[in-house]
Order: C-alpha cells, then structure tokens, then sequence
C-alpha cells in the first residue's frame, strides 16, 4: 500500500471512468511495473470489499496496456483504503429470514434506451440466479424462507416486462429470460418492487456516485468500520 499518501472517501471520482476511456487513445508512457499484480490482489480484495468493487472494475479494462492515468487511478483505492482499512462486510441477525436484493445495470448512463432495459433485465435474471442460490443455501441449513424473495430494481420498463406475460416485438431478444422471471413470479418465489434511483443500493457496484449518495449505500449494505468509534 501507498503508505505516504493520504486517505480519500471515494474510491474513484464521478468523472474518472469517463477521463480513463477519453485518454486511453492517448499515448501515455506505458506503466508495467507492478501494476497487473497490485490490480489482481485488488480484485481479491474486492469480494469481502463491494465498496472498490466499480472503481477496480474500471482500472482492470487496461491492464493490457496500463499508462499513468490508470496507475493515478489505482493509487486513488489504494487512498481510500487507507483512509478506513478496518472496513468490510458486517453480517448482523435482524430477526427475520426475508431475502432481498438489488439490481442495476449501467448503459452509458441512459435509462430509458431499449438496449439499457434490456441490460437492465438481464442484470435482474442474474439478480433472481443469485437469491435462488442463497435460498437453497439457508434451506440446506434448515432455515426455510417463507415470503417471496424481493428483488428492487429502480428501472419501471424492466419491471413491465417481467410483469407482463405477452410478447412483443422489443422483448424477443429476452424471451428465454422472461419465462424464466415469470415463472418465478407466477409462483411467488419472487417479486420485482420499484425503487427510487436515489435509494437503488446497486449503484455504487455499477457506476461512481457522489460522496453522500456513497457513504450512505454503505450503511444500508451493512458495510461497517471495526475501527470506528461506538
């Protein structure tokens, strides 16, 4: 770790992924030294880390041919680790059993082109793959979940979709996909509420966002300091 440099509350900036992919053209001296290994421990990290989960998946894109704008970007997690390196995933009982999950997919920002529903909607088939999975896991435990799983996704077209049991023209590409949802729903395995963009817990795993709306997703995502003062 960079232990001169000082902390940060951001793993990556809002414009950063935007600067990244305007210079990458741009022949900056390439950066070998180091950088493909200190990005894949970065990786690891991320699994028990979601919080550098974005801002290493963006690094990672160029590590074919890194430069000193994606070393600038790296050394920017390696601040915000430093600034709280007792931070992690935090599992606490809550008194119930209810499984819930958040989905999100970032099409260049756009949430209304079909092509952002359509990333939407089969970010939400892996979102139900994931929570099946957990529900047989607990299940194997002993602990059998009663009520349909929920699954929130802030994008109302993908919901329609789901919900909606006829065909058309702008659904074919997903036709596999939306029996799958159906069934689900049909069988009250699942349900698909909305949610506001402001509350969609998914977004700091999908795009940068600003400090408030970051640090805020953390605690509702259980992500606490051991470090912190109680």
């Amino acid at each position: 770790m960079k232990l001169g440099c000082l902390g940060v509350n951001l793993p990556i900036l809002l414009l950063c992924r935007t600067i990244i992919l305007r210079f990458f053209r741009i022949k900056f001296q390439q950066i070998k030294t180091g950088i493909e290994r200190l990005v894949g421990r970065l990786i690891y990290l991320s699994h028990t880390r979601p919080d550098i989960a974005y801002a290493v998946s963006v690094v990672s894109q160029f590590m074919h041919s890194p430069s000193e704008i994606h070393m600038e970007a790296v050394m920017r997690i390696l601040q915000y680790l430093k600034s709280a390196p007792g931070k992690g995933l935090m599992f606490s009982k809550h008194g119930h059993l209810e499984i819930e999950g958040f989905t999100d997919a970032d099409w260049a920002g756009n949430r209304t082109d079909r092509r952002s529903t359509s990333a939407e909607y089969r970010s939400m088939v892996h979102g139900v793959c994931e929570m099946l999975w957990i529900r047989k896991l607990l299940k194997e435990l002993g602990f059998v979940a009663k009520d349909a799983m929920k699954l929130y996704c802030d994008n109302q077209a993908a919901i329609d979709i789901a919900n909606n049991p006829v065909q058309h023209d702008r659904t074919k590409h997903v036709e596999i996909d939306r029996h799958f949802i159906n069934e689900k729903l049909e069988s009250n395995v699942i349900s698909v509420p909305h949610v506001k963009s402001e509350e969609q817990l998914a977004d700091i795993l999908t795009k940068a966002v600003s400090s408030h709306a970051f640090s805020d997703s953390l605690d509702k995502l259980g992500i606490g300091d051991i470090y912190a003062p109680t």
